[in-house]
């Protein structure tokens, strides 16, 4: 609709002899509001309503204007004021209805999120680059990309070392050891702490990292071990989110390419050597702030995280060449991806588009990073199991529900919450007002699903272009920025969009089932009643779906 009533104008403007971009937008006076009469106003030297008055003028001149408005006036200091027709409301509606889907674009797009070390358990950090990369994934693969995510595991770097160090300490017989996910729980905490305090410690953990590396077949064979009963462990998690990844690959899966990599550096004389490390400079003359060089071999000749990283870019490049590679990690991580991404572009080894997006920290209601009861980073299954005791505690009703609905709903409450914010935000998880059916949480979403559909009856109907009242008319405008509303949170990778249109649009729902009585209607009223809220309901399952959360059969 925007889109039609935007070229509208702009012909109408071209036919004065005004070449300006014309956009409209949401207004709470009328349907539609534009606002360009300002800056034409200094272009044109003329005044805002005086311009505006010409314009709409021709727009009652149209032939049909009342197909498309049913008033466009000029208020305020200069805005043009739209109110559209029922007619054209319908037929817009009625043309979303009958297609709701997007084109294929035919770019392929690598996400690259979860990012899990092995051997560390899943804690409440993880949460958000799961939950945000998977809904991007499905914002993206519903908007006509082709995506392959990859869960890209740490599994090569020092905690392998540390985890490998403990297990050779730990037991006579390695081959014997008795290694479970209890155990890797417990002995990376302790040597990580170990080295902080003991530098023969850690300068062995270092030695065994690079032998690792290198290819030494005792540690090899270990980290073999740790890595299958770690992955699966996370995989387990991620199921239960239901975040999913094509790709289950890790840092040590690029290793293979390192050769090639740094024949590439060489050749293309972008490394160079300092105090016996291999650096790549990457600082820009324009740079607001020092960015250091990007390191990619270490003076004893191990690799680091930006090794791996232009490994890993090097080897989606051959596998896949991708048109984008998009990242979603902590915002900590902003000043290596700036290195990795101009290390990339100096040694050309990709031509496509590097993002990164960083997301904020999920604080507790005291506004710190979240952290148990005693004080110590809380495990992602431990929030889980807090947020679920949450609910359930919440009615006697709760406790009566089955386990399936109980998890999907609890989904909702941890998703929602956080994908309502703007990813580059910290957020206070609130988990008493998250879990509750009431505001803009999860449940209140789930409830407002259910409560409409109890009123649904299957129908073969037309839509007519009737309009019955002004609540009506919201619901139904407000159905029509669905499609725009996705198509924005695919350009600017932002879920929080499609969270925010959700709310607002169950908002609207629920004041539509409490004015509208169902029972008692004459058959035509029924029947666009019925098209419009199975189509509300048929919008929230999908945007629903888009953020990865699933509908309960009750709640």
């Amino acid at each position: 609709m925007k889109g039609k009533i935007e070229g509208i104008l702009q012909d109408v403007f071209k036919s004065l002899g005004y070449d300006e971009t014309i956009k409209i937008v949401s207004s709470k006076f009328d349907d539609f509001q534009c606002d360009v009469l300002f800056t034409m106003a200094k272009k044109y030297h003329d005044s805002p309503i005086s311009i505006g008055k010409r314009v709409v003028e021709e727009v009652y001149k149209l032939d049909n204007f009342s197909h498309y408005f049913k008033s466009v006036e000029i208020k305020g200091a200069g805005f043009i004021n739209i109110c559209v027709s029922d007619e054209f409301i319908n037929e817009c509606l009625k043309d979303l209805i009958d297609d709701f889907g997007f084109k294929s674009r035919n770019k392929t797009v690598i996400l690259d999120y979860g990012g899990p070390n092995v051997a560390k358990p899943l804690h409440v950090g993880h949460l958000r680059s799961a939950i945000i990369g998977q809904a991007i994934n499905n914002i993206l693969k519903f908007t006509g990309y082709k995506t392959i995510s990859d869960v890209h595991l740490g599994d090569f770097g020092l905690q392998m070392g540390q985890v490998i160090y403990g297990i050779l300490h730990d037991f006579e017989n390695v081959d014997d050891a008795s290694i479970n996910l209890d155990y890797l729980n417990e002995v990376y905490p302790k040597i990580s702490a170990l080295c902080k305090e003991d530098d023969d410690v850690k300068n062995e953990c270092l030695l065994i990292t690079k032998e690792l590396q290198n290819g030494n077949e005792v540690y090899r064979k270990l980290w073999k071990k740790i890595c299958d009963i770690s992955v699966s462990d996370i995989k387990s998690t991620y199921d239960y989110l239901s975040v999913h990844f094509d790709l289950w690959l890790g840092e040590s899966d690029s290793y293979k390419y390192y050769d090639e990599l740094f024949k590439i550096f060489e050749d293309k004389k972008v490394v160079k050597t300092d105090d016996g490390a291999k650096i790549i400079e990457v600082a820009e003359d324009d740079d607001k702030i020092t960015i250091p060089p990007c390191i990619v071999q270490k003076s004893d000749g191990a690799y680091l995280y930006a090794t791996s990283d232009l490994g890993t870019i090097y080897q989606r490049k051959k596998d896949y060449d991708p048109d984008n590679i998009i990242y979603i990690t902590d915002n900590r991580q902003e000043l290596h991806f700036t290195q990795v991404f101009r290390a990339c572009k100096k040694s050309q080894i990709y031509d496509g588009v590097l993002e990164h997006y960083g997301f904020g920290t999920v604080n507790g209601t005291d506004n710190k990073p979240f952290k148990t009861r005693t004080g110590g980073t809380m495990k992602l299954n431990d929030l889980i199991e807090e947020v679920k005791r949450e609910f359930v505690s919440l009615r006697v009703e709760n406790k009566n529900m089955s386990s399936e609905d109980i998890d999907i709903i609890v989904n909702a409450i941890i998703k929602f919450a956080d994908l309502q914010n703007d990813l580059t935000r910290n957020y206070i998880f609130d988990i008493s007002k998250f879990c509750n059916v009431n505001g803009k949480t999860g449940p209140y979403i789930l409830y407002t699903y259910l409560r409409i559909s109890k009123l649904l009856s299957s129908n073969d109907g037309i839509l007519s272009n009737s309009i019955y009242n002004d609540i009506d008319r919201k619901l139904r405008l407000k159905l029509l920025d669905a499609h725009d509303v996705i198509e924005m949170a695919s350009l600017e990778r932002k879920p929080h969009f499609i969270a925010n249109y959700l709310y607002e649009l169950c908002v609207i729902g629920n004041s539509f089932y409490e004015s509208n009585k169902m029972s008692g209607l004459d058959e035509f009223t029924k029947n666009d009643y019925d098209i419009v809220l199975s189509f509300n309901n048929h919008v929230i399952e999908t945007l629903l779906g888009l953020l990865g959360i699933k509908i309960p059969k009750k709640m």
